[in-house]
């Protein structure tokens, strides 16, 4: 966090001897939306006074909507809208029909990928957390940054309990998101846990010329159709009609913290990702350059598979969470102004 915040180049003291009241600044809106496929449901906005504005979506495990930075929208949306939970149900792939879009979908907690039966259980694509109320317990504006937090229980009877405790917090006066997150097993029984954070990147950032850079050890292709565009996984065009959605691993294991981004010299912006590869040691680029369907996903999570969660048990890559532990992840998007040159020109291939 930033140790002395300044808005619009002041010191925090020296803003606000300028001004009635802190929230012309930065502050923390919340509202109900009144019409179409969200109606009912839940907004929380973030105005940093740095440039950013957030909004958090607190129906649906307080994942993050529309994203703007000094005025340009960095995150896609889906024709769907950010639907109210319940619109549509959890069962196969109806996912696509609440599939807002957003900066962040939060998939999981036991399951991401496609829909599967694992032990007679079925398991919806992409899992279930991402269309769960969340309580929120906290949403303040401090000295130092804006912060919101929430509990979001996923849980059946005779079934899996899953509990996420998820922090969102941007800086006073700054440019980044910080979602902190710690999921535990309240369950007496071992339980299986997925999770992909869905994060999906829109025009006009991304566009003709924006320059994608994705550090990794290595990539591979999901399927025959991601297979193809291998040798240009980096490439970014405009979009293409019937253009068919392309899916590559990344692996970032033993990375430390880690970086992606896609930088737009045109609109000089930049839109980083970081995030902590000893619990999230793997990528998922979501390439999908078709007209309207025009979004670049960078997802990632913490088991590098794509198949479904019984193919994941079948091949012993299950992550399993004992009864009581948690784990914990973190991941950020940080905006600035284009670091495109000699090092970009590479397309960052790794």
């Amino acid at each position: 966090m930033t140790e002395d915040p300044e808005l619009y180049g002041r010191p925090l003291a020296e803003a606000r001897r300028r001004v009635g009241a802190p929230a012309q600044l930065a502050r923390i809106d919340e509202y109900e939306v009144m019409q179409g496929p969200g109606r009912g449901s839940r907004r929380t906005v973030l105005t940093s006074g740095g440039g950013l504005t957030v909004e958090l979506l607190p129906d649906r495990a307080l994942d993050i909507g529309a994203a703007s930075y000094r005025g340009v929208p960095i995150a896609w949306h889906s024709p769907t809208g950010f639907t109210a939970p319940g619109l549509t149900s959890d069962a196969g792939t109806d996912w696509l029909r609440g599939f807002g879009g957003g900066l962040l979908a939060t998939c999981g907690l036991d399951a991401y990928g496609p829909p599967s039966t694992d032990a007679g259980v079925d398991y919806p694509m992409h899992g279930r957390i991402g269309a769960v109320p969340a309580v929120v317990t906290r949403a303040q504006v401090t000295d130092a940054e804006l912060v919101v937090e929430a509990e979001v229980r996923q849980a059946a009877v005779h079934g899996e309990h899953l509990v996420l405790h998820r922090r969102v917090s941007v800086p006073l006066g700054g440019a980044a998101i910080v979602v902190e997150d710690r999921v535990t097993n309240a369950s007496d029984a071992s339980t299986g846990h997925m999770v992909l954070y869905h994060a999906n990147l829109g025009w006009p950032l991304l566009d003709d010329g924006a320059v994608l850079e994705i550090p990794s050890s290595s990539v591979s292709p999901r399927d025959a159709d991601a297979e193809r565009g291998l040798a240009r996984w980096f490439e970014i065009t405009g979009p293409v009609p019937g253009a068919a959605e392309q899916v590559f691993k990344h692996d970032f294991r033993g990375a430390g913290t880690a970086e992606v981004s896609l930088d737009n010299a045109a609109r000089d912006l930049r839109v980083a990702v970081r995030f902590d590869a000893e619990t999230l040691p793997a990528l998922h680029q979501w390439k999908m350059l078709g007209e309207g369907q025009y979004v670049l996903g960078l997802e990632p999570t913490n088991v590098d598979w794509s198949r479904g969660r019984a193919a994941a048990r079948e091949a012993g890559v299950l992550p399993e969470l004992a009864p009581g532990e948690s784990v914990a992840y973190r991941i950020e998007f940080h905006c600035g102004p284009s670091r495109q040159g000699a090092s970009a020109e590479t397309g960052g291939a790794a």
